[in-house]
């Protein structure tokens, strides 16, 4: 069962008159006897909210009702089924912690290392900070403290490639796996969406760390930051000016992306643990130029629900996690 995703321009809802201002998106769909609507919001992390759900009689066509009752315009359907997720890659329509763990089919021992690692880097690019402002000028410089932090976190990410891959079947060739097969999961895990700033610092630009990745020209030359840490990886003396304060920032951008990817961004804001409490004051992340066909749609339980306009919050069912193929 497919979902309708669309923009909403008004709310039938006493009370509720203006919630469409804050929550201009809306998705849709029917059970036996019910239409179901869900607010959500079209900025930064694109919440669903299933504390603004509004129920009523299934009654003619779903596209009509939501015409209708929420003005809905720009309707599209949903990717998935209602419900469905898939395995290792969060979409929005998952927030909730047990409902993170469930529908991405991972455990608190993956998160709890996953949080370690890129707490500690983190940790690293706020000491190489606490010396130099990042400025216009100042991105640019390169140290032997910004090599070892780039070499560090391109190591990470790498690594979080290769559970990608190896989760969605790809098998690695006698020389392992390479930037050829990493560039397969730009689209599939939406990484292009991801944008990560530091609005702590003024001068640092928001990035988005694999905006571009291709496999034409090249697959390490389209991402700058880790082309910077395969040259000065293999050549330390010739390549040591690529290793600046501009690429380490985008290394650390490219590993909270992979993070939020795996594991949802909302840990990063919420964990209550060392790296939120390190994350909050430095980083925030959004999705930009996002595809909203691609959301997990929330199936909520409706049993018991008047036949009339009701509206409040409903109880989300168990996920459907669907394997991950490439």
């Amino acid at each position: 069962m497919k979902a309708l995703i669309y923009r909403t321009t008004k709310s039938p809802v006493p009370n509720w008159h203006s919630v469409h201002e804050q929550q201009s998106r809306g998705v849709a769909y029917e059970t036996d006897q019910h239409f179901v609507h869900i607010y959500g919001a079209a900025d930064q992390l694109w919440t669903i909210s299933n504390g603004l759900t509004v129920t009523n009689k299934k009654e003619g066509a779903l596209s009509d009702w939501v015409k209708q009752e929420f003005g809905a315009e720009t309707i599209e359907e949903s990717t998935l089924d209602v419900g469905s997720t898939i395995e290792g890659i969060w979409r929005p329509g998952l927030y909730y912690d047990k409902e993170m763990l469930q529908g991405l089919a991972e455990t608190n021992v993956d998160l709890r290392l996953a949080e370690q690692a890129l707490l500690l880097l983190i940790q690293r690019l706020d000491e190489l900070l606490l010396f130099v402002e990042p400025t216009a000028q100042s991105l640019a410089i390169h140290s032997h403290k910004a090599r070892e932090l780039l070499i560090l976190a391109c190591t990470e990410v790498e690594a979080q490639w290769k559970h990608h891959l190896q989760r969605g079947g790809v098998m690695a060739q006698k020389q392992g796996f390479t930037t050829n097969d990493y560039v397969k999961l730009r689209g599939a895990l939406y990484l292009e969406e991801y944008e990560v700033a530091l609005p702590r610092y003024k001068e640092a630009p928001p990035t988005r760390p694999f905006l571009g990745w291709s496999a034409v020209p090249g697959p390490t030359q389209t991402i700058p930051w880790y082309d910077a840490y395969n040259k000065t990886k293999h050549d330390g003396k010739d390549q040591f000016s690529a290793a600046t304060v501009l690429s380490c920032i985008q290394a650390i951008a490219a590993n909270i992306v992979m993070f939020s990817v795996r594991f949802g961004p909302f840990r990063l804001y919420q964990g209550g643990g060392m790296l939120s409490a390190i994350f909050n004051p430095t980083f925030t992340v959004a999705l930009r130029e996002c595809d909203p066909k691609s959301f997990y749609i929330p199936e909520v339980d409706v049993a018991g629900r008047n036949q009339s306009l009701t509206w409040g919050s409903a109880e989300i069912l168990p996920r459907k996690p669907i394997p991950f193929k490439l």
